[in-house]
């Protein structure tokens, strides 16, 4: 009897060994695997030095440099650069005193006897001084972008808080938006950014009709400044807070005109934000030039009309969104051949100055592989971004 239970505990016991040590390796094997995981380093990204150092050179940095002292001087005894201040013809409607009954070679006379002026005048040499010492390239902007902007657009809203929005919509204004109806989809979003004043009435089943900023380029408040009484023409009414980059530095008359009639906050980007903007789309229009079609750097300048190289507008949303959301979703970014330029207009050609190519590719690699990105500080992390076509 007991020859018989020996063998039996002992082959019982070789299976409880067993057992323990399949166990500690399973267990030891994924304690291996996690650590390793852990520890292993991130893949560096290789960038073109050379293209780096190109798409760093800003070519109208000194043409930009001298229209401002020129701003600055408050010089308009010469025509040809007075017809470049169209806009400050305008203070003489904030003076009751001073109405528009001059002819045009007479309106700056008109403006110049406003009390007003000398007020408007301060507040835009403060903001253009301010702007012009702030254009320097800083990687880490992008962690900046939420008190900014945020912030003091919450603070509008009554909302105090740095949180980032859990989810943004950018809604751009190509033809192919046309095609489908992403209208309920984009409200469902927490932050709606429109860009350039778009219309929404008689889109709404395609784009939606919430909106939470408005997105422009100083060009688009110039030309709905100086065209009527009203300092703005968007479809979005005045609670709407507007954000706007500078395209030329005498739209800070605009600027200065414009924004104690506007209700919410109307902010102008950062310049540092716009200096890394800008690097970066150069960047990825410099290296499609080189590597794709075969071109050398010397034959850019003359194809993308030199300084007058800019990214779009809606590169520079989907950039600020990239900074203040958790999540974002991009809308109406594409072309189509049957389809016009902008969805709301009949405009079919692009702008030259864009390289809209370029900014696709940038646009892959923000959804495959942001680390492709170059300029952005590493410590910057890139959230989920979604394109809708």
């Amino acid at each position: 009897m007991k020859g018989s239970i020996r063998p039996l505990l002992s082959i019982l016991m070789l299976v409880v060994l067993a057992t323990t040590l399949t166990f500690r390796i399973f267990i030891y094997g994924r304690r291996v695997f996690t650590v390793a995981a852990t520890q292993q380093p991130s893949p560096t990204q290789t960038f073109n030095s050379t293209l780096l150092n190109f798409a760093a050179i800003d070519i109208g940095e000194e043409k930009s440099k001298l229209e401002i002292d020129q701003l600055l001087e408050r010089n308009y005894d010469n025509e040809r650069r007075t017809k470049g201040y169209t806009t400050w013809r305008r203070f003489n409607q904030y003076d009751a005193n001073a109405k528009a009954k001059s002819k045009r070679d007479n309106k700056l006379l008109v403006m110049f006897k406003s009390p007003k002026f000398h007020h408007y005048w301060l507040d835009f040499r403060r903001n253009l001084q301010d702007w012009a010492r702030k254009k320097v390239f800083q990687p880490n902007i992008m962690m900046e972008l939420v008190q900014l902007v945020k912030v003091p657009i919450d603070g509008y809203n009554g909302f105090i808080g740095t949180n980032k929005y859990k989810s943004c919509a950018i809604v751009g204004n190509s033809g192919i938006l046309l095609n489908k109806k992403y209208g309920n989809l984009i409200d469902d979003y927490e932050l709606v950014i429109r860009l350039n004043n778009a219309r929404i009435k008689g889109f709404e089943k395609q784009v939606g009709t919430k909106t939470n900023i408005s997105f422009v380029n100083s060009n688009v408040l110039h030309l709905c400044a100086k065209g009527g009484e009203s300092c703005f023409c968007d479809p979005y009414g005045p609670n709407v807070p507007i954000v706007m980059y500078i395209c030329q530095p005498v739209h800070f008359a605009d600027y200065v005109m414009c924004n104690s009639s506007h209700e919410a906050p109307m902010l102008v980007t950062d310049p540092r934000f716009d200096v890394l903007c800008a690097r970066i789309v150069k960047y990825y229009s410099v290296k499609r030039f080189v590597e794709e079609m075969g071109k050398t750097l010397d034959e850019w300048g003359p194809v993308h009309d030199g300084s007058l190289f800019h990214y779009s507008s809606g590169f520079q949303a989907v950039m600020l969104a990239l900074g203040i959301c958790d999540k974002v979703g991009m809308f109406g970014f594409g072309k189509s051949a049957s389809t016009a330029h902008h969805y709301h207009t009949n405009q079919k050609a692009e702008l030259r100055l864009h390289d809209y190519e370029a900014e696709y590719e940038f646009y892959h690699d923000l959804v495959k592989n942001p680390r492709a990105i170059p300029f952005v500080s590493d410590k910057f992390k890139f959230p989920p971004v979604v394109i809708y076509r």
